[in-house]
């Protein structure tokens, strides 16, 4: 699964795909396949601090742009990562992005495996959560108009040094949300809304066999 997300990211406009692990085991898969990987610390709490790791070690430059995809996300398309980075790249007032989809079912709504986002009227976030947001007050109320979040983010890495001297937000710790650090100390976060897919990533193991009949069935592993 990480060399096929590997894969779907080199087929994005990046200019370098880096793996970011602490596995000696993926890191020996990656060199087997000539990519690109780096050993991190296994103390990090998110893959943003890891990410804020490899940033540091490879003294990127500040305006440098970098988008996260996550290694259980096979099946991301990857004009996503593209989008992600002109988004970022256009609003110089944003410190992150990252993507939305509309909420179309109940059963989404209510999964606390599917984050929601409630945005601005700029289209910034204003907070994540597992909970169902909006709120539905009358219980007879149809479904809200309600986003999901899409696990992906764009940073500009000065932010990425900034974030890690940030204070853990008790928010962040309760929801298990690493962007709540950002929303709890100021930050802005662009959330741009794509089409709603059928894709998955792999939360747990049932969902192993959903994205592997999602790949069979669209292609996705060349589009």
């Amino acid at each position: 699964m990480v060399i096929r997300v590997a894969n779907r990211a080199q087929q994005s406009g990046a200019s370098s795909v880096v793996i970011a692990t602490d596995h000696a085991d993926i890191e020996a898969l990656c060199l087997e396949h000539k990519l690109d990987v780096q050993m991190t610390s296994v103390d990090h709490p998110s893959g943003t601090d890891r990410i804020r790791e490899v940033a540091m070690q490879r003294d990127w430059s500040d305006d440098t742009i970098i988008v996260g995809l996550q290694g259980d996300e096979p099946a991301t398309p990857p004009a996503h990562l593209d989008l992600l980075a002109t988004n970022l790249a256009q609003r110089p007032e944003a410190n992150m992005g990252t993507l939305c989809t509309r909420l179309l079912t109940r059963e989404d709504y209510l999964n606390p495996d599917r984050v929601k986002v409630v945005l601005d009227k700029d289209g910034y976030a204003m907070y994540f959560s597992r909970s169902p947001i909006p709120a539905i007050r009358d219980s007879d109320t149809d479904l809200p108009l309600s986003y999901l979040h899409v696990g992906l983010y764009a940073y500009r890495c000065d932010y990425l040094k900034t974030y890690g001297n940030l204070p853990a937000a008790v928010l962040e710790q309760t929801e298990q949300l690493e962007q709540l650090r950002v929303l709890y100390n100021g930050g802005k976060i662009h959330v741009a809304e794509v089409e709603a897919s059928k894709a998955v990533g792999v939360d747990r193991l049932e969902d192993v066999a959903r994205v592997e009949q999602f790949i069979q069935s669209t292609g996705a592993e060349q589009s």
